[in-house]
């Protein structure tokens, strides 16, 4: 049999990336030099080499690599893409945690319109995008669950929304839903937006938290959780007054008490989780529940998580610890890579140890355990055939990026979201040369700040700011 007879043809393609440097994340943590990736349809293929998979492959588009670091996409797990980002940066960063969600947040969200929640959530997701973020779970929208839904489907972004849902309530400026009324919206949204193999976006149950939920809340969202196998996100313990409240209500901290209740697992994540002692870390680890771990908003709204921040003890206990960016207005930014740049050196500084978070764990807590958090450990995270096609195309023609010899230091500590210059969802080339494919951005700007001045407007809130504009 001449050599022509037992070669097998090429097999066909739609994409394959040449001669790049491909971070894989895969088990072994293999660097790829001169690699390739070739897609078909919204899934990888096979990885490598680019002189075996041009031998393999014929590709309907090839992209020459050499300029770029290939990552997966990077995986945000906790961010308010309503209610923050119109509103970037009003609220004054001098005030209490509970003066920055009293006084200011609840107070504009009031006036947000559904074609407001629309162009909120195409900005928050435009920033991720073009910073290399291609899933999310959202914090929970304020009204107009459908609006947010249908800009999020055309941007094409992957990510879990749902209404911002709570029954009970401290302050006359923040009313609560009757508890059935909050559990037939949760059954509601599920059934509109289910998560369904190949749908990018769909919703969980995604409550409040805190202390403004009663058990039965939690309780029923939960069970909706386990029925329509989603997962349960809400916020819990940034600052100590979760933790007195649980207390004085039931003699227990807030995790006993949710482990009490059988609230726990491992499809729950849970937000911030500043203020938790010994106790509430083994519950989290026995039941499998993931952590969001916010560190700019800790920072700016002054948790005291340098001080008493458990996240390493989390860790070393086997907790699943994601990164997230929160609002706009505790962390002002959704650019995860900076975030990621904070969780690698915060612990380090405030233990005296260079050993916590090392540059490729923090990465890993950006791309796989978000992945794992978002329950789509098998899809995304990781650059391995079978998964996702959700990879981003980081620029090395800049500064930050060069000289390029350890890509993981890179990565987490030299770099940032500016340098991505083009991102891919489910196959489709999403984010091109430093812009979005699918949006006028330009457009999206404008509708952008005059939503925001109109919102602020309508609140009626001062403008606080130091420096007077003249």
């Amino acid at each position: 049999m001449s050599p022509s007879q037992s070669s097998a043809p090429p097999e066909r393609v739609d994409i394959l990336v040449t001669d790049a440097m491909i971070v894989t994340m895969d088990a072994e943590r293999r660097v790829i030099e001169n690699g390739a990736l070739a897609v078909t349809g919204d899934r990888i293929v096979a990885i490598g080499k680019t002189a075996d998979l041009r031998a393999r492959y014929e590709a309907r588009t090839v992209i020459d690599g050499r300029r770029f670091v290939v990552t997966p996409g990077l995986v945000n797990s906790h961010i308010h893409i309503v209610g923050e980002p119109l509103t970037r940066g009003y609220v004054p960063d001098d005030l209490t945690f509970e003066q920055n969600v009293l006084d200011w947040l609840i107070p504009v969200h009031q006036h947000y319109t559904p074609a407001d929640e629309r162009v909120s959530a195409q900005l928050a997701a435009l920033e991720m995008l073009r910073s290399g973020t291609t899933s999310f779970i959202e914090a929970g929208s304020l009204s107009a669950l459908d609006e947010a839904a249908d800009g999020l489907n055309e941007i094409g972004i992957r990510g879990r929304i749902g209404l911002r849902i709570w029954d009970q309530s401290t302050t006359h400026a923040h009313p609560a839903r009757p508890t059935d009324v909050a559990i037939r919206l949760l059954s509601d949204e599920l059934e509109r937006y289910p998560v369904r193999n190949g749908e990018r976006i769909g919703t969980w149950p995604t409550l409040v938290g805190h202390f403004v939920c009663t058990d039965d809340l939690f309780r029923a969202a939960k069970l909706l959780a386990d029925k329509h196998k989603t997962g349960l996100a809400f916020h819990m313990s940034p600052a100590a007054n979760d933790g007195e409240w649980y207390l004085q209500k039931f003699g227990c901290r807030p995790i006993e008490h949710l482990a009490d209740i059988e609230v726990l697992g491992d499809n729950v994540v849970l937000t911030h989780v500043v203020h938790v002692n010994e106790r509430e870390i083994d519950l989290l680890a026995q039941t499998g529940t993931s952590v969001s771990h916010c560190p700019t908003t800790a920072l700016k709204v002054a948790y005291g998580v340098t001080q008493i921040g458990r996240f390493p003890e989390m860790v070393a206990k086997g907790i699943n610890v994601a990164i997230g960016t929160d609002g706009n207005n505790a962390s002002n930014y959704s650019d995860l890579m900076r975030a990621t740049y904070l969780v690698a050196g915060l612990f380090k500084d405030a233990r005296r140890d260079p050993t916590i978070f090392p540059a490729e764990q923090a990465f890993a807590m950006a791309t796989l355990n978000g992945a794992r958090a978002m329950g789509l450990q098998d899809e995304i995270g990781s650059l391995e055939p079978g998964k996702k096609a959700d990879f981003v195309f980081h620029d090395t023609h800049r500064p930050e990026w060069r000289p390029l010899l350890n890509v993981a230091n890179q990565l987490v500590w030299s770099a940032d979201g500016r340098g991505v210059h083009s991102v891919w969802v489910d196959g489709v080339r999403v984010v091109d040369d430093y812009h979005s494919t699918r949006i006028d951005e330009e457009k999206l700007y404008r509708d952008a700040q005059a939503a925001g001045e109109a919102i602020i407007r309508k609140s009626g809130l001062p403008n606080k700011a130091k420096w007077p504009r003249v």
